[in-house]
């Protein structure tokens, strides 16, 4: 099995420099794999070290999960969402959301209101002293972004990784500045 053999250094012989799989293939190349592997760790561990850098502080004390959440409800308009909605631009389950949201609620930063428009749904909100973590938060949280990846990789190759893992999320994927989940139409007259 091509994607578990390994050679001493992983990188494919001289004949193969980088040899390339195909849709076909039911393994990945070695360098392949070896990119892979360094994409699922990189990211475990950034996610970590993020998270790690937010709790550092007590007076902080939030996940990197949290932090996005709070940061999701202080780009909306009126500082709420749907339960629906914000867990698609978090990218979390309906059920998971509902158990962090519980905990942030027994915190204080954020509450669960009845939907506004419709009466039935239920929407998250930013509290006051939510917005006030938040503040208190990001300066941490964007060091930590500088320290452990900006500034190792640098700008250029940081907006490169943006684009090419642009690549691989849906056009309509929440990623922008307080943009719309997927299923939710932006306000025409916004």
């Amino acid at each position: 099995m091509q994607d578990i053999q390994s050679s001493d250094d992983g990188e494919g012989d001289a004949t193969t420099e980088n040899p390339v799989s195909t849709p076909e293939g039911l393994w990945l190349s070695q360098p392949e794999q070896k990119a892979w592997r360094s994409f699922l760790y990189a990211s475990t561990l950034l996610n970590d070290r993020l998270s790690d850098a937010l709790q550092a502080d007590a007076e902080i004390d939030l996940t990197l999960g949290e932090y996005e959440i709070l940061v999701r409800l202080s780009e909306a308009s009126d500082q709420f969402l749907r339960m629906s909605e914000l867990a698609d631009r978090v990218v979390h389950s309906r059920s998971r959301l509902t158990h962090t949201i519980s905990r942030m609620e027994k915190r204080g930063i954020v509450e669960r209101v009845r939907c506004s428009s419709d009466g039935r749904g239920r929407q998250a909100q930013l509290t006051a002293a939510g917005r006030e973590l938040l503040e208190r938060a990001a300066p941490t949280h964007v060091r930590s972004v500088r320290e452990l990846l900006l500034d190792v990789v640098g700008h250029d190759d940081f907006l490169e990784l943006g684009r090419i893992l642009g690549r691989a999320v849906p056009e309509d994927a929440p990623i922008g500045l307080g943009s719309p989940a997927p299923h939710v139409e932006a306000d025409p007259q916004s």
